[in-house]
């Protein structure tokens, strides 16, 4: 090591973390301390899609959704259970969790409370940023405005009671991920946090002196693709930029108040389920994207399994996954050196030309009324740009190793065999049912009913909606029955599905052939081929139906897409009422057998059984062969990406079913 003014004594890593959780506290619990003892320094938790969208277990809508895609946090016995022998006092944990971020907070905080933990020394992050789940990912439950204020309570609770807590984690992840141009990414995440910050300043609860510390806990998670140059640049156009915004719009003084602070989980959609082995360079070099840059280094770094494309990892996979992280903060020299790219008119060039497109969208969100209001613009414009990045892919102006160029292979080892995804016991969703009926049968019902009664007066009032929270955890209330007493007052929220618009694929060939095969069959059929394209069950990733609605309308079809978050039984009466000839599910949750059975048995008994059913979502080998067993007609899964040619598919299998019923 030299002494030179460009090399110093190694600066403290990030935080390392690895996103899990599944099937149930306990097992979730022993995951974290396995990691933990693995040199883990942060957790990162994945609820599942009931806790998320404000269900019990038990819940109609819950069917099939258990412990899936996360663990199941129904009330403070979960939560108890899920941080065992874990001292939170002592803990850094991110908890990936939005419309119920207060309720998932507040038990935390009463846990806590029980282990005789310091609330003042409590660290981590609550994720909370309700306008990206409008946006893309899907698990909202109020209107804009009643969540506005949710995060504004949060933020004004937790600076004063738990300070060092970050409580809103402004995430840009989920918008890349749904299309989002580098551009947009900065835009539509900023105006999030500035939409956020008028909140407080609206609301009272921070005094004005106050302001700069609240500003200095907005934090952000960000996504960081491929395009290596253009990511590590987007990093320091955030800083930039969110330095400019608090010091010119909001007069924070301190620059240390000012400083960009965020977390990564680098890019999940880029991974691909062909030849997934080459996810691992994927995944190295979009880390070195949000590391290499010290001005513009994150503070806590999450990277996904080589084998998500495939299914639920193994803890293997996740070691595998947080070993890179190790190795490159341990054994490589990056965390000796001053900034790299500092004076690299490459990069300063770069980041210039991203903050430009990126005030230009926030000048245009601003004429709009700020981020809640624009909600219906910058859905349209996620799907529009990602249906340009599908496009891409599918001429091959995108290039995606082992996807669209040098698709020959070797079959993997590393994905060979029986055991190469973790599976979920499919037993396990009516154990936690009945865990929770035990529950709600063991606690004081006296005390649950004046906890609920509290909490939607404050809710009603105005008042702070935090500390009536943790009563109510404290007095067992349930993750549904929170989440059901502010529906009460709040309402509920259908967010836009930005499909109205057809998008221009250029007059391809391959979209006039398909066009004019619609064309012809829908003249068989006497009417316009109708495809019917549905998300049932709480799955809110919806990327993948929103693109098919697209492109079959492009096709000249007739789409019907209600957006996610739909019962079997609301699918069929749509397929009824429309009189559809296809019916396309879209579940990537992992809940495609439970849910797609439920769709067919509702469909026969409603006399639509011959009606094909087409599936698509992350769909392993074996399911596949199970969907087809229960009459599903089509299956289509992340390799197949050429949707034009799964449209024109999708004709023939209308032109058949309708000549053999003739």
């Amino acid at each position: 090591m030299t002494s030179t003014p460009y090399q110093h004594a190694p600066d403290p890593p990030w935080i390392f973390r690895t996103y899990a959780g599944h099937s149930t506290a306990e097992k979730s619990n022993a995951l974290y301390r396995a990691n933990l003892a693995k040199g883990q320094t942060g957790l990162s938790v994945a609820f599942d899609l009931p806790t998320q969208t404000g269900y019990d277990p038990d819940h109609i809508l819950a069917r099939g959704e258990v412990g899936k895609v996360g663990v199941p946090v129904s009330h403070l016995g979960d939560m108890r259970a899920l941080f065992s022998d874990i001292p939170l006092e002592k803990m850094n944990t991110s908890m990936t969790i939005n419309a119920p971020a207060a309720w998932l907070l507040a038990m935390y905080v009463a846990l806590a409370d029980e282990q005789g933990a310091d609330r003042k020394k409590l660290q981590g992050t609550t994720q909370n940023d309700l306008i990206k789940e409008y946006l893309s990912r899907g698990t909202y439950i109020f209107p804009p405005g009643p969540s506005l204020r949710l995060i504004g309570d949060m933020i004004a609770w937790c600076y004063r009671e738990v300070p060092k807590w970050n409580p809103m984690n402004v995430c840009s992840y989920h918008l890349q991920e749904a299309g989002a141009t580098p551009e947009q990414e900065l835009a539509f995440a900023l105006a999030t946090a500035i939409s956020v910050l008028d909140t407080v300043k609206a609301g009272g609860q921070v005094p004005d002196q106050d302001f700069e510390i609240v500003a200095s806990r907005i934090s952000f998670f960000v996504n960081a693709g491929v395009r290596f140059v253009t990511e590590l640049c987007k990093m320091r156009s955030f800083t930039k930029l969110w330095d400019q915004i608090l010091l010119e719009r909001y007069g924070v003084q301190d620059a240390k108040a000012r400083r960009f602070r965020y977390g990564v989980q680098v890019n999940s959609l880029g991974l691909t389920e062909q030849q997934p082995e080459n996810n691992v360079y994927r995944i190295l070099i979009e880390a070195l994207a949000v590391t290499l840059s010290k001005d513009a280094r994150c503070r806590a770094l999450q990277l996904p399994a080589w084998n998500e494309a495939l299914g639920l990892p193994r803890p293997w996979d996740q070691q595998w996954s947080l070993r890179l992280q190790q190795v490159l903060a341990y054994e490589t020299d990056l965390l000796e050196y001053e900034d790299l790219f500092a004076g690299s008119h490459v990069v300063e060039a770069k980041v210039a030309e991203l903050s430009k497109g990126a005030l230009e969208q926030l000048s245009l969100i601003d004429e709009m009324g700020g981020a809640a209001s624009a909600i219906d613009y910058m859905k349209g414009e996620l799907v529009a740009s990602n249906a340009k990045r599908v496009r891409a892919v599918e001429t091959g102006d995108l290039a995606v190793v082992g996807v669209n160029r040098w698709t020959e292979t070797e079959v993997s080892p590393l994905s060979a065999g029986e055991g190469a995804i973790e599976t979920v016991d499919p037993r396990l969703e009516a154990d936690v049912v009945a865990r929770i009926k035990a529950w709600r049968e063991a606690r004081d019902p006296v005390a649950v009913e004046a906890a609920l009664a509290a909490l939607k007066a404050a809710a009603a009032s105005g008042a702070n909606i935090m500390e009536s929270s943790i009563s109510a955890a404290k007095a067992g209330v349930t993750t549904g029955e929170w989440a059901g007493a502010l529906r009460e007052v709040f309402g509920e929220y259908r967010g836009p599905t930005g499909v109205a618009v057809v998008v221009s694929t250029g007059e391809a060939e391959d979209v006039e052939a398909v066009k004019a095969e619609v064309e012809r069959v829908s003249a068989l059929l006497g009417r316009t081929l109708t495809y019917l394209v549905g998300k049932p069950g709480l799955d809110g990733h919806s990327n993948g139906a929103e693109q098919i609605a697209t492109r079959a309308r492009a096709c000249g079809m007739e789409v019907v897409y209600d957006g996610i978050r739909s019962t079997p039984e609301e699918i069929v009466r749509r397929a009824k009422e429309s009189r559809a000839h296809v019916v396309g599910l879209s579940i990537l949750s992992g809940s495609h057998l439970d849910l797609v059975q439920e769709v067919i048995r509702v469909m026969r008994a409603q006399g639509l059984g011959h009606i094909p059913v087409v599936a698509g979502g992350i769909i392993p080998e074996a399911d596949a062969l199970v969907l087809k067993q229960m009459g599903v007609a089509r299956i289509y899964t992340p390799k197949d990406f050429r949707i034009t040619e799964i449209m024109g598919d999708v004709v023939k299998l209308v032109e058949a079913t309708a000549v053999a019923e003739a």
